[in-house]
């Protein structure tokens, strides 16, 4: 019989040479013999390493008394007798061990007979706790293979199968002993075989462990594809020679399933978890429109948009009424489109979705019998797939229509599209797509109702400004009033060019604090009460005391609904500036209450805040206002302005005054071009408050534009200022003005002198009209009466109101003023 050091896996007819490091290293076997006398006569080098004996001491010895305790000597000597007479013996002893620890070992004792026909033991010792822990872990080892759900194979080194468990064999549709012998080839096809291949292939080079890898195939016995997960590990022995690779494989087919279920759950709230805080940042329905695709695309579909009823974008639509017709074939107006098909994005084109085309801002018609139109008329979702859509486009599969509704109205429409390769829309999806769409709606409705306030606010707010650019005498003005944004309500901000007699103006700039229609009305009221005041020709100081008055009683009543409750008085409070400027001696008077001041830009000179004493703001009360006075040189600019141009959240009130003189004291721009530069260097913020601006550049009166004369309390007096009118008159050609206007000085300067005293004052000026005005001391204002028939006076006013263009008069510090004006002639 040969040998052969071939194959260590030993064939059944070939002697074959093991590797070391075989099990029984693992639990230290030794082998030694015991002779006819009883006494070890062969001594192994396993033995001598097993009990730390070496053979020298061994051999001849009595093994009963050389290894056992004292107290077992003699059922050890009754033991080795049974034995030496032909009876085999199996049991534990113990032992000391190299170390000299106490152990035990389970010895096999087995009588022999030699060639001299005498009588001898071969023994064999095992480790006794490694050899339980062996028989631990091959019955571990089994109930793993043959009890545990989960599949298990052992491959060895050529990568065929050694072992597998019943699950491993039921899962592939075999018995255990069909895939023994296999290799991965055999197990499953092509494409998963060489990646499991190569994963054994690493897990065998490198020895680290492949843990959940993923591979797919079919059984028969069970319909549909399976999907699978195996880890893969090596095999070592006690000396760690690979013995092979074990494999742990789960059917992961329903886990997958349930995981992809879940992922898509984790996206559809995280989807509307983001509509949650995307959606609605702004109450501007465009905005709100286009951050809703935001949203949907890509993350949920590829193409969309949004259709809005064109009532919906209407400022002026009821509340509660359908903003669409019964049928749903009413107008559309298409608001926000997305798309991210690949020629749509390269051509800007509009997403060829089922349905009319248009194109962002266009309008459109739905056909009565389109499913759209059923979308609307009925509310509900529908889900149109490529074969059903009418007009479809080949890059589109499936499409959810999605009507808009909230508070019980249709709003519009929303088309979610997904392109060929997405998966189609499922119920699932369809919910989404409804939730996402309802709440879209919710915050388009409030963009619709708080841009029909604001409209409407803003319209009364307009109407209560003056129109365009008012004239002034001696003054070019500019004026600009810009709302707050969508964002924002609207404010009470305002500002006002009132014409005073003898050639002065009002300027007046406020803010109503607080937003909304209520401030708006309390703008307009306060602003009809500074009209009304100034015509009274009071003086600034006056005048903001008068409205300090009325601020207060616009807050003493109570709406209907709070009658039960006094506390609920509101309290308008508002600043103001007013102004009067003189053309004649180009001076202006200021009292503030509360306001910003205002910027004076001499010629030639940085620009600067008038010191004016700030004061309280109107509704306070308790304080007295003051005024200063302003000489304002030719070519200067005053400016008035609201805290809209120079504060907002993120820049403080200094920070934007100090803007505006740096701005304002660049080069000289026309005044309609520095409104709007103002505008634009200032208002960065993006309309955060309502913004109101008065610019007035002065432009001094011609030195032969005004008449000035005293004269003495005498009756000859009337006489000199009918002469010195003509004179006047006829050196400027307005000859056709003498006659009438010789006749009107002649009543006022006979009423000074019979109804005043003091001096007389006559001062004729010229600029856009004829204004003539007659001072005295007297403090008793004229009254127009109507006189009797037998009455010799009382004409001469209704004189001066027939003739007279316009007539007045007006306290002065020491007394009062009565002027007319007329209007000059045509040039032809």
């Amino acid at each position: 019989m040969g040998l052969s050091g071939g194959s260590d896996e030993g064939g059944t007819g070939d002697w074959g040479h093991g590797d070391p490091g075989s099990i029984y290293d693992y639990i230290r076997v030794a082998a030694f013999a015991i002779g006819p006398d009883g006494r070890i006569s062969q001594w192994s080098d396993r033995a001598a390493e097993f009990f730390g004996v070496p053979a020298e001491e061994a051999v001849g010895c009595d093994p009963v008394t050389t290894f056992a305790p004292r107290e077992l000597w003699l059922r050890g000597r009754e033991r080795m007798t049974e034995i030496l007479a032909g009876q085999e013996w199996v049991g534990t002893a113990p032992y000391r061990d190299s170390d000299g620890n106490e152990s035990v070992a389970e010895l096999y004792l087995m009588p022999a007979r030699g060639e001299d026909g005498r009588g001898g033991v071969v023994c064999m010792a095992v480790d006794l706790r490694k050899l339980r822990r062996i028989e631990t872990d091959l019955a571990a080892s089994e109930a793993v293979f043959g009890q545990a759900p989960t599949g298990f194979v052992l491959f060895d080194r050529d990568f065929r199968v050694q072992r597998v468990n019943e699950s491993f064999a039921e899962g592939l549709g075999a018995s255990p002993a069909d895939l023994l012998g296999m290799n991965v080839h055999d197990l499953m096809p092509r494409p998963e075989a060489e990646r499991l291949q190569q994963a054994l292939q690493q897990v065998l080079e490198t020895g680290e462990p492949v843990v959940d890898l993923r591979f797919s195939g079919t059984v028969p016995i069970r319909p549909g594809r399976r999907r699978w997960a195996i880890s893969l590990y090596r095999l070592l022995s006690s000396s760690s020679r690979t013995i092979g690779i074990a494999g742990q494989v789960v059917d992961v087919t329903g886990r997958q399933r349930a995981e992809r279920e879940a992922a898509s759950a984790r996206r559809s709230l995280a989807l509307l978890n983001e509509a949650s805080s995307h959606i609605g940042s702004t109450l501007d329905l465009e905005v709100t429109a286009k951050e809703l695709l935001d949203v949907a695309v890509p993350g949920f579909c590829d193409v969309a948009t949004v259709d809005l009823y064109h009532g919906v974008l209407a400022a002026d639509t009821d509340l509660g009424l359908p903003a669409g017709r019964a049928d749903g074939a009413g107008e559309l107006r298409r608001v926000a489109s997305a798309s991210t098909v690949g020629y749509h994005a390269a051509t800007g084109s509009e997403p060829m979705l089922p349905g009319p085309r248009a194109e962002v801002g266009g309008a459109f018609c739905y056909p009565p019998r389109s499913p759209y139109a059923k979308a609307l008329r009925t509310g509900r979702s529908l889900t149109l797939t490529a074969p059903g859509n009418p007009d479809p486009d080949p890059m589109i599969q499936s499409t959810v229509v999605v009507p808009m509704v909230a508070r019980d109205t249709v709003l519009g429409l929303v088309q979610l599209s997904r392109a060929k390769g997405s998966e189609p829309f499922d119920a699932r999806d369809v919910a989404i797509a409804t939730e996402l769409v309802a709440r879209a709606a919710v915050c388009i409705d409030n963009a619709r109702l708080y841009r029909r306030e604001h409209e409407r606010a803003l319209i009364l707010q307009r109407s209560l400004l003056p129109p365009g650019n008012p004239a002034a005498s001696g003054l070019e003005i500019a004026c600009r009033y810009r709302p707050g944004s969508s964002g924002t309500e609207v404010g009470g901000d305002w500002f006002d060019v009132i014409q005073l007699p003898g050639n002065r103006t009002a300027l007046v700039v406020g803010d109503v604090m607080g937003r909304g229609l209520r401030a708006a009305v309390a703008m307009g009221q306060l602003r009809t009460a500074v009209r009304t005041l100034a015509m009274l020709d009071l003086d600034p100081a006056e005048v903001l005391t008068a409205l300090d008055e009325i601020a207060r009683g616009l807050g003493d009543g109570t709406s209907p609904e709070d009658n039960a409750d006094s506390h609920n008085e509101e309290l308008y409070l508002a600043t103001c500036v007013y102004a009067v400027y003189d053309a004649v001696t180009r001076r202006c008077t200021i009292a503030n209450a509360g306001h910003l001041p205002p910027v004076l830009v001499n010629p030639g000179e940085p620009a600067l805040m008038l010191d004016v004493p700030p004061g309280l703001p109107l509704g306070v009360g308790g304080e007295p206002f003051e005024e200063v006075c302003v000489d304002i040189p030719d070519g200067a600019l005053l400016g008035l302005y609201t805290d809209g141009l120079v504060e907002s959240r993120k820049h403080q009130l200094e920070e934007g005054l100090s803007a505006l003189r740096e701005t304002l004291s660049g080069p000289p721009r026309p005044l309609e071009n520095l409104c709007d530069h103002l505008l634009t260097a200032l208002d960065p913020h993006h309309g955060e408050d309502d913004i109101a601006l008065l610019m007035a550049r002065v432009h001094a009166l011609p030195a032969d534009a005004v008449g000035d004369w005293t004269l003495p309390s005498h009756p000859a007096s009337v006489a000199r200022c009918r002469e010195l009118a003509c004179a006047w008159l006829l050196s400027r050609g307005l000859d056709d003005l003498i006659d009438t206007c010789e006749l009107l000085v002649s009543e006022l300067a006979t009423n000074a002198l019979r109804h005043g005293s003091g001096d007389i004052r006559l001062r004729l000026l010229r600029d856009t009209t004829l204004v003539c005005e007659v001072w005295d001391n007297g403090y008793a204002q004229p009254r127009q009466r109507r006189a009797r028939d037998t009455d010799e006076g009382g004409r001469g006013l209704q004189l001066v109101s027939l003739l007279a263009d316009r007539w007045g008069s007006r306290r002065t510090p020491t007394g009062k003023t009565v002027w007319f004006e007329m209007a000059l002639p045509t040039v032809r």
